[in-house]
């Protein structure tokens, strides 16, 4: 049974809620270590009124703090740094086949003066590679080819080189064999009329990369605002909301993020810390689910 580092995200969030409701199914599919102590452990329990199981393996992060359930603070936010570290160094040190994050709160990690944005940052940093973020479920998938970027500086890294060289990692990092590739601009520009990144960048960087591969692997550019009307596939989005956008509106609660290109496998929920219900005994564990069962279908 594979062994997976859990991280186990911001303790004033749903994180350990999760963990410890989704206990009893995840231990049947692998061998779970959660990165916290006893003593953290023992008052995120006490705060959500549930036993903690005697086969609750744990790999222990120093820190003791208050839990603020619904709360931004620096305490939880470094202690989810903390936590993610020691499942990345579990991973490096071959301890374990993988590893599974719970929700991280980034104004927390800013306020605890993480330089990072988020969990994705943290990985190209210590592998120095450039780690893909994809996102979905079996139905669909969507990689996302810019990120945490502002909107307007999106254009300026639609290249073709760089799309040549993501497209590839991706390929390879995934064996999709069917790979649809969205515009930047509305209509997918339209023959130019909305935009010239299709014709100058796009096109030709899907041809170029299917000529490497010697496979039709990639094909697009696609008109996004209809892209997705099948409700399956995969795709690769040109910036954050054109791909997640209508991801989540069709399978918010049972999608995950998964980052590629990396020597390490790491899944993740795809949902925040929901501090809104924090602690309160309500929260779902559909896509926590679904971030181990990858890890059992795909190796890394």
């Amino acid at each position: 049974m594979q062994k997976v580092a859990i991280s186990i995200g911001d303790l004033n969030g749903v994180g350990i809620e999760i963990a410890l409701k989704a206990h009893e199914k995840i231990k049947k599919i692998v061998n779970p270590i959660y990165c916290i102590n006893k003593k953290m452990l023992k008052k995120a329990a006490k705060l959500l009124n549930t036993e903690i199981p005697d086969d609750f393996e744990i790999f222990e992060v120093e820190g003791d703090f208050e839990i603020n359930p619904g709360k931004i603070d620096e305490k939880a936010g470094k202690y989810s740094f903390y936590s993610f570290i020691s499942a990345i160094n579990l991973a490096k040190e071959k301890k374990v086949d993988a590893i599974c994050t719970l929700p991280i709160n980034k104004e927390s990690w800013s306020k605890a003066g993480i330089k990072y944005k988020g969990h994705t940052e943290v990985l190209r940093d210590i592998f120095k590679k450039e780690a893909i973020m994809m996102l979905g479920c079996e139905k669909m998938y969507v990689a996302l080819f810019t990120e945490h970027i502002p909107l307007k500086e999106v254009p300026k890294k639609i290249k073709k080189e760089k799309l040549i060289q993501f497209f590839s990692d991706f390929y390879r990092s995934t064996g999709f064999e069917k790979v649809g590739v969205l515009g930047l601009n509305p209509h997918a520009g339209d023959g130019g009329v909305l935009g010239d990144e299709e014709i100058k960048e796009i096109l030709p960087a899907i041809i170029e990369t299917n000529e490497m591969l010697n496979k039709e692997i990639f094909y697009g550019p696609l008109v996004p605002d209809i892209a997705f009307t099948a409700k399956k596939g995969v795709f690769i989005a040109m910036y954050h909301d054109q791909g997640l956008a209508p991801l989540k509106a069709l399978y918010f609660d049972e999608s995950i993020n998964v980052s590629l290109n990396l020597p390490i496998l790491r899944t993740s929920v795809d949902h925040g810390t929901a501090f809104d219900i924090a602690y309160k005994g309500i929260a779902k564990t559909k896509s926590y689910e679904n971030a181990i069962k990858y890890i059992l279908n795909h190796k890394n």
